[in-house]
């Protein structure tokens, strides 16, 4: 008989889909490296982000097993409600509730308003970015009643909060409280079956830039788009991602159709989760300016394909340009940005191969660390 823990966790769109982006990824990873560890029963949606059409390999409303030690039940729009959710947390054994996010209402506060009398069993609640200044200064007034509410309510009392580094702490504690309980267990990497390095084949004043993102103002692809008009480098830039945003797209349109004919831009479309690494592979960098990442999953993913990445300093991947294996820049230094990329343009196979590996090396370092795994097993522990 298995003596494993059973962890419910909630999260609004967990696998098969990935429109969502960085939360998907950020739980799906957490449950890989520590399904041998504990029982997952994940409570999601059966509908990808945006999406009404349910997933076709799914059953809506029962338990689905996805591999040993990994149970997902899969409500179907019909059948989401307080009242099942209810129903599922009565007869449902689990030792720990792990909540992604803060202002989902059936996947973060219906299960909080479940547990507000009864918080012997343990919560855990990842912000994952929503309490941070720029995150709350979207619908702020909103935002804030709910803040406000919630702790008259007393619907944080007793629970644990999971932030990803110190920032987050220091955010979760200016908003929750200075007494609030915070454990920091950063964001575990997709496992991965690339252990070689291989080399990149590149030719000089050529460069294969990518980007990876939501459509939408805060990856900043519009600033990307009007930094590389003004490149005077042979340049292919390929982004993928789903359109959040129809205006901003828009206006990406309106910047890409007056391209110096030395730039080559193309919407490619979304990029299945599945298909990442080895499209990534592809190409020599990453260039995403975003205006800020809680973590960036997609950064590291570059990495471990072996581009070096051209991002802004808004992230946790910061002195990059120390290791060799990347450039975080300064969003006001518009000139830095050109810089960097007229200089990766213009390297030999041999030149750009040292930054290729250094990249590479950067996310091997990342992703061999033990003390992430031993830091999320404290969440629940």
């Amino acid at each position: 008989m298995s003596n494993k823990k059973n962890i419910l966790l909630f999260i609004d769109w967990y696998l098969p889909g990935y429109k969502a982006g960085g939360p998907i990824q950020s739980c799906a990873n957490l449950v890989d490296h520590l399904k041998s560890i504990y029982n997952f029963y994940i409570v999601t949606r059966d509908t990808d982000y945006c999406e009404t059409q349910p997933y076709s390999n799914v059953k809506s409303n029962s338990w689905n097993k996805l591999s040993e030690g990994v149970n997902v039940f899969y409500y179907s729009a019909a059948q989401l409600s307080a009242k099942n959710i209810f129903r599922l947390l009565k007869t449902t054994k689990y030792d720990a509730v792990y909540l992604n996010g803060v202002f989902s209402y059936y996947f973060t506060i219906v299960p909080l308003l479940f547990f507000r009398n009864k918080r012997s069993t343990k919560i855990i609640l990842a912000t994952r970015g929503m309490l941070a200044l720029g995150a709350l200064s979207i619908k702020s007034k909103k935002k804030t009643f709910f803040l406000n509410l919630s702790k008259i309510l007393g619907l944080y009392k007793n629970i644990t909060f999971h932030a990803t580094n110190n920032d987050e702490k220091n955010d979760i504690l200016q908003v929750m409280g200075s007494n609030s309980k915070v454990l920091i267990a950063g964001n575990l990497p997709k496992k991965t079956n690339q252990v070689a390095f291989i080399n990149k084949e590149k030719k000089v004043n050529q460069l294969k830039l990518v980007n990876v993102a939501r459509i939408a103002p805060e990856k900043n692809l519009k600033f990307a788009l009007s930094i590389l008009k003004e490149s005077k480098d042979n340049i292919e830039f390929d982004f993928y991602g789903p359109i959040y945003n129809n205006e901003y797209y828009e206006q990406c349109k309106a910047i890409m159709n007056n391209m110096p004919a030395n730039v080559i831009v193309k919407y490619k479309g979304v990029l299945p989760n599945s298909l990442v690494n080895s499209t990534l592979a592809n190409y020599h960098c990453m260039f995403m300016p975003t205006l800020g990442e809680n973590f960036g999953h997609i950064i590291l993913e570059a990495l471990m394909a072996a581009c070096p990445v051209i991002i802004s300093d808004k992230t946790p991947w910061q002195n990059l340009r120390k290791d060799s294996a990347g450039w975080d820049i300064s969003l006001e230094n518009k000139t830095e940005f050109l810089e960097v990329i007229h200089h990766l343009a213009q390297t030999n196979s041999e030149t750009f191969n040292h930054y290729a590996l250094a990249a590479f090396n950067k996310a091997k370092q990342f992703s061999d660390n033990e003390e992430l795994i031993s830091s999320n097993m404290a969440l629940f522990d």
